[in-house]
């Protein structure tokens, strides 16, 4: 087993950056423990509003390589405090919000930017205070501290719709909601305050504004792919599960911290795996079994009978959990491509941007296809994406030491 100080390099800020993700974790599943729920039972969406919401909710991420262009003299740190900042302001409105769709989808939108923002940030530091050869080990356990913070809040928020359904039923689900809202404020506030290590992250960064490389190519085109597949399972299977298996908020929020208390052992394994087994064979695995994941998803409830199909969909659902984490995967192949630890940040946010492209396309179009065809067309296009992904992979050069 690696000691802490043979896995991170001292001086780093690594203590502040692992408590910030920890917190990061339990305001990210406080909000989407029951987002979903919320959208069905405060403001009634549609499966068609969803992927228009979700149309929104990933534009950000789209337009992430213009957003970080203005800040390409700012610091990971810096940056990790500028989005957790804009996150705060997208969920304070959201106390404010009674039945107007459109300014809601301008507040997730809002949040969801702080979200993106964060994202580039906070992998490039995972692997800046790693030691050479451990940052694949370095992501997986930011991955599991994530995790963790996901199941407190996955578990926090479950608790608070158990309990206030079963003792105080008085109380409004709206008033529910809004609690849960001022709980995120306060944690993003206390990641802010995390985000200061000493003498650590001041310094001013000289990072491109506009990145495209050709040695980059292969890995946008991999996030193109990544994108469209991971959407349709973020949207929409959380959707598929509240309306045609009727599960509650509680569950739900449940069921989301399960997938994370899951997920801290599994993402720290991948990390592992990804180290022994190198980027290129986890891509591919990975996409394999996300094929059929997806097959089941979409045809479960015409499978099985429905009690069986409900289980079904649920263990799928925590399957897609944990091969998620393998996206770390191409954290290490940009690392292995790049020359600087800018350039790392700078590819990755150009990454994310290539990334939004089609999963801003896939949200809105994932909404059409099933309100038009049917749920199993829509899963049959996320299997066809996982395919692609992993033709795609296969053509990946084999790092050097691994087969």
């Amino acid at each position: 087993m690696l000691h802490y100080r043979d896995m991170f390099l001292p001086g780093r800020g690594t203590r502040n950056f692992f408590i910030g993700v920890l917190i990061y974790g339990i305001a990210h599943n406080c909000l989407y423990g029951v987002l979903n729920n919320y959208l069905v039972d405060i403001q009634h969406f549609t499966e068609y509003q969803r992927g228009v919401l979700e149309f929104f909710r990933e534009l950000p991420g789209l337009l992430l390589i213009g957003i970080l262009a203005l800040l390409h003299r700012a610091s990971e740190w810096k940056i990790l405090r500028i989005g957790a900042l804009v996150s705060i302001c997208g969920i304070a409105g959201l106390l404010f919000v009674d039945v107007n769709h459109a300014v809601l989808i301008a507040l997730i939108a809002i949040y969801s930017a702080g979200e993106h923002i964060i994202m580039p940030a906070r992998s490039a530091i995972a692997m800046h205070i790693a030691h050479p050869g451990k940052a694949g080990r370095s992501l997986g356990l930011t991955s599991g501290t994530g995790f963790l913070g996901q199941v407190v809040g996955g578990l926090f928020v479950a608790g608070v719709f158990f309990f206030s359904e079963r003792y105080f039923p008085q109380i409004a689900k709206s008033a529910l909601y809004n609690f849960v809202w001022i709980v995120i404020i306060i944690l993003l506030g206390f990641m802010i305050l995390a985000s200061f290590p000493k003498n650590v992250g001041n310094e001013t960064v000289k990072r491109p504004r506009l990145y495209f490389k050709r040695k980059c190519v292969k890995y946008y085109f991999l996030e193109v792919f990544y994108g469209a597949r991971k959407q349709i399972f973020l949207t929409f299977a959380p959707f598929v599960l509240i309306l045609i298996y009727g599960i509650d908020t509680a569950a739900m929020a449940l069921l989301v911290g399960i997938c994370a208390g899951i997920n801290i052992f599994a993402g720290t394994l991948i990390g592992k795996l990804i180290d022994h087994l190198g980027y290129r064979n986890i891509m591919i695995y990975d996409t394999v079994i996300l094929f059929f994941v997806c097959l089941v998803y979409g045809f479960a409830d015409k499978l099985f009978p429905m009690n069986i199909a409900l289980w079904a969909v649920v263990i799928t659902y925590i399957l897609d959990a944990i091969i998620s984490t393998a996206s770390a995967a191409s954290c290490i192949y940009v690392r292995e491509i790049s020359d600087t630890q800018e350039e790392v940040t700078a590819t990755m946010t150009t990454g994310i941007s290539v990334n939004h492209l089609i999963s801003v396309l896939a949200a809105f179009f994932g909404g059409w296809l099933w309100q038009r065809f049917g749920v199993g067309y829509l899963f049959i296009f996320a299997a066809v994406m996982a395919l692609a992904n992993t033709a795609y992979a296969i053509t990946l050069p084999k790092p050097k030491g691994y087969r």
